[in-house]
């Protein structure tokens, strides 16, 4: 009877051991083709950088080796729902990160559900993600509508100040739109205007907002928010400064923000700006960057590396461990260090509570976008994000 005990003991560690030491496989499940794809290749890039850095590139963690696949979403929903199913079903996902488009993740939250794995989102902002839509097995890295919304009316918000807001017609603009209105207490907005996302001629809306604005008292602001395709700031192009209006937004990728330059002095919040944290993770991906793709890392580098970072550490906290409740069990109010400095999974609906940058533009000529100075650092603390869920 003892040798039948004893002889089980070993099986089962056995059986324990070979069981976590398998590969940990990480499927980034993104919109690696589309409308979004240069946003979802910073991401990527920051995703592998973060597993290098936080593995001291060994790649292995908790005697694990973690292995990355790839699935393209091509930016569609219904692909999207199939690419992530067969990355869990087929490629064996012990946790999946992704997408970039806030409707691809919208479609996929129910796969992360029906499979009981977690889907790790980063960089979709919509805040439906980790509120009214959300379920146990998501985690978000990246910052929602709320987030980039408070931060910007902490940078906006005055009693002297009239807005009118020009955003995409979908998740991300909508939502982000409303939870910045939402976070106002002291400027008033009189007008929402909203335009498909492959809007090129902005020249009816823009009449629509100076119509809206002219007449006002006090300082007058259009408040763009926008991502991807198009460029909404040609409405400076019809002169809105003959009706005394200024037009602002808050922080993007440094393409995004090459056509401010001229709006040097306009002020905002940010997420992300590679010169603004001032720490040793931020400090090595800046030099890394620089040396591998011969350029600044981005908004999305910078996330993709937390995510990176976050599933490292879960593992860490973990030793090693991947089934999904004990995942779960470990990320829930998990703190971890990024380039933007510590980050804190709120139990409640597991979003990353993280600091926002409030900035002021200058036009700096040695660089082509518009240099974001640090005004101050908006802590989380300050950010009051309402739990939707």
């Amino acid at each position: 009877m003892k040798k039948i005990t004893y002889t089980f003991g070993l099986s089962a560690l056995l059986i324990s051991s070979i069981l976590y030491a398998k590969d940990f496989t990480i499927a980034h499940v993104y919109d690696k083709t589309g409308a979004l794809e240069a946003y979802a290749k910073q991401t990527h890039n920051g995703l592998m950088l973060g597993l290098e850095y936080a593995t001291d590139g060994t790649m292995e963690v908790a005697g694990r080796k973690i292995k990355v696949i790839e699935r393209d979403t091509q930016g569609k929903p219904d692909v999207a729902r199939s690419q992530l199913a067969s990355a869990y079903e087929t490629d064996n996902a012990d946790i999946a990160v992704g997408p970039t488009s806030s409707g691809v993740a919208l479609a996929m939250l129910p796969i992360a559900e029906e499979y009981e794995k977690i889907l790790l989102v980063e960089p979709a902002v919509a805040d439906s993600i980790t509120g009214d839509k959300w379920n146990k097995y998501i985690f978000r890295t990246g910052r929602n509508s709320s987030q980039d919304a408070i931060a910007n009316a902490i940078a906006f918000d005055d009693p002297n100040t009239t807005i009118a807001t020009l955003a995409q017609d979908y998740a991300f603009g909508r939502e982000g739109i409303h939870a910045f209105k939402s976070a106002l207490t002291e400027a008033k907005v009189v007008h929402e205007e909203y335009l498909p996302i492959d809007t090129s001629d902005f020249t009816a809306g823009a009449q629509r907002l100076f119509d809206a604005l002219k007449d006002q008292p006090g300082k007058k602001v259009i408040f763009i928010y926008w991502a991807g395709s198009g460029n909404p700031f040609k409405i400076a192009e019809l002169g809105p400064e003959r009706y005394d209006i200024q037009i602002a937004t808050g922080g993007n990728t440094l393409t995004a923000m090459k056509p401010l330059k001229f709006l040097e002095g306009m002020e905002g919040a940010t997420y992300y700006y590679y010169d603004i944290p001032q720490n040793p993770i931020n400090d090595w991906l800046i030099k890394e960057h620089k040396a591998r793709f011969d350029e600044e890392p981005d908004f999305f580098t910078a996330g993709g590396m937390s995510a990176a970072l976050a599933i490292v550490q879960a593992l860490k906290n973990s030793e090693g461990k991947s089934d999904t409740d004990t995942l779960i069990k470990t990320m829930k109010g998990m703190s971890f260090e990024t380039p933007k400095g510590k980050m804190i999974f709120r139990p409640e609906d597991h979003q990353a509570m993280q600091s926002m940058y409030h900035f002021r533009i200058k036009d700096d000529p040695s660089v082509p976008w518009a240099v974001q100075e640090l005004v101050r650092e908006i802590t989380p603390d300050e950010i009051q994000v309402p739990i939707k869920n």
